[in-house]
């Protein structure tokens, strides 16, 4: 009998024992009394305890750090207020597919503490939210829980899943004989040949194929495999928004990104195309293009079938893993004397064309374009930009070149506010020799504005970029699309400078469009933690959006 079995442990040292035995690195906490007997087995543990000032920020951040590794991504609660400030984040995890667990602490079960206080169904309220959620009821039982949860979290499609650990149960001795399970050795299985080679005959007998690369590529070997295929093959790509990165944008095949579900200059090239190779794509994202009957072929290469839904219902579908498949389309397909990719090659000329338009406007307040263009210049190759959700996650979308894979963290699918800063906070704890940048509307930084104190405390090397127009903007811009008064979206701000300097962290304010790419480079190259306030001309919106891309033909 091994040491680990005969050593008597209570129910929170072996959950931790369990969670170090998963290589966790970090738990992003915000604890409660009835974490306590927890907190004390972390605090001779091996784990870094990150605390923060909101558990939506603490599941953001354990999010990420799923999303960026690969790993499972843990965050801990109190029970009751605790665990329901956790959904969003759960949410976020489970719809972008991002490997994280919660922890939620709950009142003793198997007596009444304090009647029916704070008590609520948390497991019962994760379930349509998560991969897995359970009740630990018995210390004995918490390696095998850990050990499943850990592995629905992280097999594919990647997800949230959730444990409650009531108070008793925390401090209960486990028996001697109860073991800490091993992570196993699972391998993703391959794609049939059969529709492996029937995928290789529609692309050979396609005029005009178009590749796609979607949320689900966004994985190391994967990207080196659709680089392979793209060169070989010379078929011309596009992403979506969630894909972006995967390829890096500089390569003369990239089309450019589908932020709009139509309309759009990448869309006359989507519209061309006879056939579509959906390489990780996922309905949970907003459509990039919509499907109708009779019109084009599309191939779903993926990790699993694809959901039938009125805008997508591929013809074809290659389940597997997907670099693998991606590999054999490159070996098997080769170059085709049929294809013809010269009216995707006039798209492409039009879109770098319509994307430098603009890019050193010197108005202010700064328009949009030059905005994403000064973040660009002074950004690294290497650098990562994490978005917040707003208006100006459309242009970074669309005109912002991602040069590598998660160096652009933005969130297509449920889109939620507040998930910048703490983004790019989990980038810059992982990645200190990296530049990392946050970039959040006013709206959504305020949601999770109380995480500066976290940054601060962290010693982070992190630049917050506050796109500021002191309203939802783009709630306004849908509401003045729809004809309707402006009304209801206007709000004023706090002085983000002394907001800044009173967290511990520098703050600045761009009052000249010339100002703004040098303040950029001082604050990364300066270290720790930047706020930089830009005013935003959204006047463009319309211009862009509203008139340029409606009037849009595709007679390029």
């Amino acid at each position: 009998m091994t040491a680990e079995a005969t050593t008597r442990r209570n129910g929170a040292e072996l959950f931790v024992r369990a969670l170090e035995n998963e290589g966790v690195r970090y738990i992003f906490a915000v604890p409660g009394e009835e974490n306590l007997d927890l907190l004390e087995a972390l605090r001779e543990s091996s784990i870094e305890l990150v605390l923060n000032r909101h558990e939506q920020a603490a599941g953001f951040m354990a999010a990420t750090y799923g999303r960026l590794t690969g790993r499972v991504g843990v965050c801990l609660s109190t029970l009751g207020p605790g665990a329901t400030n956790l959904v969003t984040a759960a949410a976020y995890a489970q719809l972008g597919g991002m490997p994280m667990m919660m922890i939620s602490g709950q009142k003793p079960i198997k007596s009444s503490k304090q009647g029916l206080f704070q008590i609520l169904d948390v497991v019962d309220l994760m379930r349509p939210l998560t991969k897995y959620t359970r009740q630990i009821s018995n210390a004995n039982t918490i390696p095998a829980k850990v050990r499943e949860a850990f592995r629905l979290a992280s097999e594919e499609r990647p997800g949230a899943v959730h444990l409650e650990l009531p108070e008793d149960i925390a401090s209960e001795v486990a028996e001697s004989d109860t073991h800490i399970f091993q992570p196993s050795d699972a391998r993703r299985p391959t794609a049939s040949t059969k529709s492996l080679d029937t995928a290789c005959d529609m692309i050979s007998k396609a005029r005009y194929p178009l590749i796609m690369i979607g949320a689900g590529a966004n994985r190391k070997r994967v990207s080196q495999a659709l680089i392979h295929l793209v060169n070989v093959t010379g078929i011309p790509f596009f992403t979506t928004q969630m894909g972006k990165g995967v390829v890096d944008e500089r390569h003369p095949r990239y089309l450019g990104n589908a932020a709009l579900s139509a309309g759009d200059f990448v869309h006359c090239a989507i519209d061309h195309a006879d056939l579509v190779i959906n390489v990780g794509h996922d309905v949970v994202e907003k459509p990039p293009f919509f499907m109708h009957p009779g019109g084009k072929q599309v191939i779903h290469v993926n990790f699993s079938a694809a959901d039938v839904d009125p805008v997508y219902f591929p013809q074809h579908e290659v389940v597997g893993d997907i670099a693998n498949s991606v590999e054999y389309l490159a070996e098997k397909c080769g170059q085709c004397s049929s294809h013809d990719f010269s009216r995707f090659m006039e798209v492409k000329a039009s879109v770098d064309s319509h994307m430098a338009d603009k890019a050193d406007d010197g108005r202010f307040p700064v328009i949009p374009q030059r905005i994403v263009n000064d973040v660009r210049q002074v950004m690294p190759d290497d650098g990562i930009i994490a978005l917040d959700n707003g208006m100006y996650k459309l242009w970074f979308a669309r005109n912002y070149p991602a040069y590598d894979n998660n160096t652009v963290l933005l969130d297509n699918a449920l889109a939620s506010m507040g998930a910048g800063l703490p983004s790019a906070m989990m980038a810059a704890m992982l990645y200190p020799h990296l530049k990392v940048m946050a970039v959040c509307g006013d709206g959504g930084f305020m949601m999770n504005s109380q995480e500066l104190e976290t940054a601060v405390r962290l010693k982070l090397n992190l630049v917050i970029l506050i796109i500021n127009d002191n309203a939802y903007g783009m709630i306004k811009w849908k509401q003045a699309q729809e004809g309707f008064q402006n009304f209801g979206l206007d709000y004023n701000n706090p002085d983000f400078v002394k907001y800044a300097d009173a967290y511990g962290a520098t703050g600045h304010r761009i009052t000249r469009t010339e100002d703004l790419r040098p303040t950029l480079k001082n604050a990364l190259t300066s270290g720790g933690v930047h706020l930089i306030d830009v005013p935003v001309d959204y006047s463009e919106n319309r211009r862009v959006f509203d008139e340029e891309l409606v009037n849009l033909t595709c007679n390029l």
